[in-house]
């Protein structure tokens, strides 16, 4: 299997929102969109599903054009997708239903990405409702007491999506992506809104997918989690690709030329001394940028010639989040 889009182009009037974007996918994995906002991701990801018109270009899938009526594609907006007033279970076997797989098949798969995803309660609401008596106790003739009729459950009416929370909305999205099996997967921002403990849930099934040899396509401002996740990827700048190709090829291009440096006093002289551009500077912890290696070895030997302890010293690649900062504009420093 594999995905290609060609020359996908899309005009407002005037107004070029997206420029010849160009990539193939020939094997399993993910591949990343990155952009500012308003850069073109959300736009190239609704003309490959055919939910936009495009002005020009294609996008195959198995040298086909991508059809999502014949080909089983999970999407997971960045939007919120669902209807407010509708039983939450009702949508998720309509969603199935609409991707080919049949009630009985549907209510086994929601069950299962219920307990997966850990918003069982909210499906299935009976099952944990509270209790209360039917009958107040009645007095023995001893002073004591026993139980009135037979405890019953509360009848509770299935939740509505507006009745969750966000991140809650998000899992049950997540599950009308995944609900269907989909060989091709694509996730816009499918972290946002999400707490530590449900960012780490979201990532472990996105590992899972992966391992099962699925094609995924991931648009994110979390550029932490594309590195941890994405081998290829394309950066957006006003509705232009500015750059693409493999990561770590891309970062290996940039060479070792950031240093952390850790001590126990201030190294201010040695840094402007060794001609090293300070970048930040915390009690003593400092992020340094170098030309090389030979740069940054010149340094700590002037460190160690003078005794001063060295706790940490980390050369490295530039990460995704300088990368992407230096080729859109800006602070490397400030959150994208």
């Amino acid at each position: 299997m594999s995905l290609e889009v060609k020359n996908l182009s899309k005009k407002y009037g005037e107004k070029t929102v997206l420029e010849s974007l160009s990539f193939t996918m020939d094997k399993p994995g993910v591949y990343a969109l990155l952009g500012t906002n308003g850069a073109g991701k959300t736009t190239s990801i609704r003309m490959m599903l055919g939910m936009l018109s495009k002005n020009s270009g294609e996008v195959l899938w198995n040298g086909k054009p991508l059809d999502t009526a014949t080909c089983n594609v999970g999407y997971l907006a960045e939007e919120r997708g669902l209807y407010p007033k509708y039983a939450l279970m009702d949508q998720l076997i309509y969603f199935a239903g609409l991707r080919g797989v049949s009630k009985t098949e549907a209510k086994k798969r929601i069950k299962h990405w219920a307990a997966r995803l850990e918003v069982e309660e909210y499906l299935y609401p009976n099952a944990s409702s509270d209790t209360s008596s039917a009958a107040p106790a009645q007095k023995t003739g001893f002073g004591g007491a026993r139980s009135g009729a037979a405890v019953r459950k509360k009848k509770s009416k299935p939740r509505l999506a507006d009745q969750l929370s966000k991140g809650n909305q998000q899992k049950i999205q997540f599950m009308t992506a995944l609900i269907s099996n989909p060989e091709l997967l694509i996730l816009d921002e499918p972290l946002s809104g999400l707490d530590p403990v449900n960012t780490d849930l979201f990532k472990n099934i996105i590992r899972e997918e992966i391992a099962a040899g699925k094609y995924l396509i991931m648009s994110s401002h979390q550029m932490a989690t594309v590195e941890e996740f994405c081998t290829d990827i394309t950066i957006l700048d006003h509705a232009k690709v500015v750059l693409q190709g493999n990561l770590n090829e891309i970062k290996k291009s940039y060479g070792r030329v950031n240093l952390a440096l850790k001590v126990e006093q201030d190294i201010t002289p040695y840094i402007t001394r060794a001609g090293v551009t300070l970048l930040t500077e915390k009690e003593h912890e400092y992020q340094l940028k170098v030309s090389g290696e030979a740069q940054a070895n010149e340094l700590l030997s002037m460190l160690i010639a003078d005794h001063i302890p060295v706790i940490t010293f980390d050369l490295r690649e530039p990460s995704l989040h300088e990368i992407f900062v230096e080729k859109v504009g800006g602070d490397a420093h400030e959150t994208v």
